[in-house]
């Protein structure tokens, strides 16, 4: 004989009479199947934006109206040259730039070089 503690036994035996006491299972009813409606395709776009090169190109320009920020308001007025070579860094530094746009119906990747 094999010996348990008392809670042990206790619980096996509730165990094994709730067993006997549950109806046999019926086989369950087969599940209805609906058919799967083919997956839409996704459209994918690749842009690449050659921006640093339209950047120095315009650059120029963006020098020759530097003067007109001194008309600017006050925090933009101070030093008009600075003010254009930081905005033109910024710009710059841009390059290597990837922009994933992820929809439902569409993937748009834009990188900026």
């Amino acid at each position: 004989m094999i010996y348990a503690p008392r809670a042990l036994r206790h619980f096996a035996f509730a165990a094994m009479e709730g067993h006997a006491q549950e109806p046999k299972a019926t086989r369950p009813a087969a599940a209805q199947v609906t058919p799967l409606r083919p997956a839409r395709q996704r459209t994918v776009v690749r842009l690449w934006l050659p921006l640093t090169l339209l950047f120095l190109l315009l650059a120029p320009f963006v020098l020759l109206l530097a003067p007109l920020l001194y008309f600017a308001p006050r925090p933009y007025s101070l030093r008009p040259f600075a003010t254009v070579a930081a905005l033109g860094v910024v710009l710059l530094s841009l390059g290597g730039t990837v922009v994933d746009v992820d929809t439902p119906d569409a993937l748009v990747r834009i990188r900026v070089f």
